[in-house]
């Protein structure tokens, strides 16, 4: 399962909820005629609600499901996470990745050095963020950009980069 975002709250009086989204193209989701909805990512307890109807708002997405019909219904979706799994959702470009690709995947300078492995990622405005930790708990920030990272290699395990140890 692809995790895309996170019912945040109740929108109006007819069941809709606002989704804050952790991608670029949250439209795109608004095609599929089913959503997961889940506590917790780790957790295998993925129910598959179907999408009644789905529209920008805000810089956001509001939604829709079959089955919640008012707002106190929509209160008992706040917090869930919202997910799908990976062959229904669009495939990616050339150089563009879910998040989800990225985690645990180990980071590498150019010289060799491992500073340890993806943890997540975080939205930082112009651009995404990079948290990665070594064995020793010790974490970095890297900018997700592309005069930081030098390759993604998903089959490989890697992510290399242009950055020092000591910065």
């Amino acid at each position: 399962m692809i995790v895309l975002g996170r019912i945040a709250a109740p929108f109006g009086v007819q069941g809709w909820v606002k989704i804050h989204p952790f991608a670029d193209d949250p439209l795109a989701w608004c095609q599929l005629s089913r959503w997961w909805l889940g506590a917790d990512a780790s957790q295998p307890d993925w129910s598959p609600w179907n999408l009644r109807g789905c529209r920008e708002h805000g810089g956001g997405l509001i939604a829709s499901f079959e089955g919640i019909d008012d707002r106190n219904a929509a209160e008992g979706l706040k917090g869930l996470l919202v997910a799908a799994p990976r062959e229904v959702l669009p495939q990616t470009g050339e150089g563009e990745y879910y998040w989800a690709d990225l985690i645990g995947l180990d980071v590498v300078n150019e010289a060799g050095d491992w500073f340890g492995r993806v943890t997540c990622l975080i939205r930082a405005g112009a651009h995404e963020v990079l948290t990665v930790r070594d064995d020793g708990g010790h974490e970095r920030l890297l900018p997700f950009v592309e005069a930081v990272v030098q390759k993604v290699d998903r089959a490989g395990g890697v992510i290399r980069v242009i950055w020092q140890r000591d910065w």
